[in-house]
């Protein structure tokens, strides 16, 4: 991508969280993959809670079966408006935001 502005779009589910037979972070990354969205990133976290207050630790003592995750794709702000619908009719429960940014720098690896 080219320096400019640009739109982050970011997902916070749970672990266990399904669409229909994959997991859903899975099936988000597939989704933007095929819709053409610049990048996107999957963030497994150690600890957390959201709105059951219920929480998730990934502590020895603690385990939990559905610690959190973040996905996260920047892409021009009407591509990611694109997928919001998609993005709806997939995630059933947890917190999707967006926010502009500012790309400075983007350089492919390879």
């Amino acid at each position: 991508m080219e320096p400019g502005d640009a739109t982050k779009l970011t997902v916070y589910i749970g672990d266990s969280f399904r669409y229909g037979r994959k997991k859903l972070y899975c099936a988000l990354v597939e989704m933007l993959h095929d819709e053409g969205i610049a990048g996107a990133t999957v963030l497994h976290g150690i600890e957390g809670y959201g709105a059951d207050k219920q929480i998730h630790t990934a502590r020895i003592l603690d385990l939990s079966a559905d610690l959190p995750v973040v996905v996260v794709a920047i892409d021009r702000t009407e591509k990611i408006e694109a997928v919001l619908p998609k993005l709806h009719a997939m995630v059933e429960k947890g917190l999707v935001t967006t926010e502009s940014v500012r790309i400075v720098l983007s350089r492919p690896s390879g």
